[in-house]
């Protein structure tokens, strides 16, 4: 089980991730660092969860703004970051490229009609109470698993699962969700995030397939520790 600490980045600070309300999302506050710089949050989180590995969402680009090449960059220079910033073009791929982004993430709420991915990409499965958030009727509203056929048609072999109504609430991961796509796809490493409280949770997510997990408030909260 891979813990994958998260950062949400908007204005160029992160922010402190809630239940999806991103109009409402608060600078960070964190007992692990002073201040809501990036570089520096990055650097603790990856110290606590003795990884290089890092998961950033670039806000601001998901909502159809520019990619923070400048921030990125700096992460890039501490983490490994597997970045969604809603590069589905090449475009926008080549900047998270420039930037130094291990992984091009995007996530089906950036999807338009047809599902077109510039690949190689990382497929983040993005729910809200269970069902798919996107633009694309085809997956709009649906069960996680209407991804099945784009994901075996991009040849993926990583899937992020998020349900961003579990986001910073403590409620749970999106268990049945893994458990069904674990069973559609096997030999696709998954990573769930959303609602991750404590080492139950993590072992929980293990049980149902899950080759890690994405986590940020069980980590400033000090609910989840090495």
């Amino acid at each position: 089980m891979q813990i994958v600490p998260v950062i949400d980045l908007k204005a160029g600070i992160v922010v402190h991730a809630r239940r999806g309300q991103r109009a409402d999302y608060k600078p960070l506050e964190s007992p692990l660092v002073d201040g809501c710089e990036p570089v520096e949050v990055a650097r603790a989180l990856c110290a606590l969860c003795r990884t290089t590995t890092l998961y950033v969402a670039d806000l601001d680009a998901i909502a159809g703004g520019p990619v923070d090449e400048e921030t990125l960059a700096a992460l890039a220079s501490v983490a490994e970051p597997w970045v969604d910033a809603g590069a589905t073009t090449p475009e926008l791929a080549g900047a998270l490229h420039r930037a130094g982004a291990s992984r091009n993430v995007v996530g089906t709420e950036s999807l338009g009609p047809g599902g077109e991915i510039t690949p190689p990409v990382v497929l983040s499965v993005d729910l809200r109470d269970g069902r798919v958030i996107s633009r694309d009727p085809e997956l709009a509203g649906r069960e996680p698993v209407a991804v099945v056929p784009l994901v075996r048609g991009l040849g993926l072999s990583e899937l992020l699962v998020i349900d961003l109504a579990r986001v910073g609430s403590g409620s749970g991961p999106p268990l049945d969700a893994v458990t069904a796509l674990n069973a559609a796809l096997p030999g696709v490493a998954i990573y769930a995030g959303g609602g991750v409280r404590d080492d139950a949770d993590l072992r929980a997510l293990e049980s149902a397939g899950a080759a890690g997990a994405l986590v940020a408030t069980a980590l400033h909260e000090g609910r989840l520790t090495p």
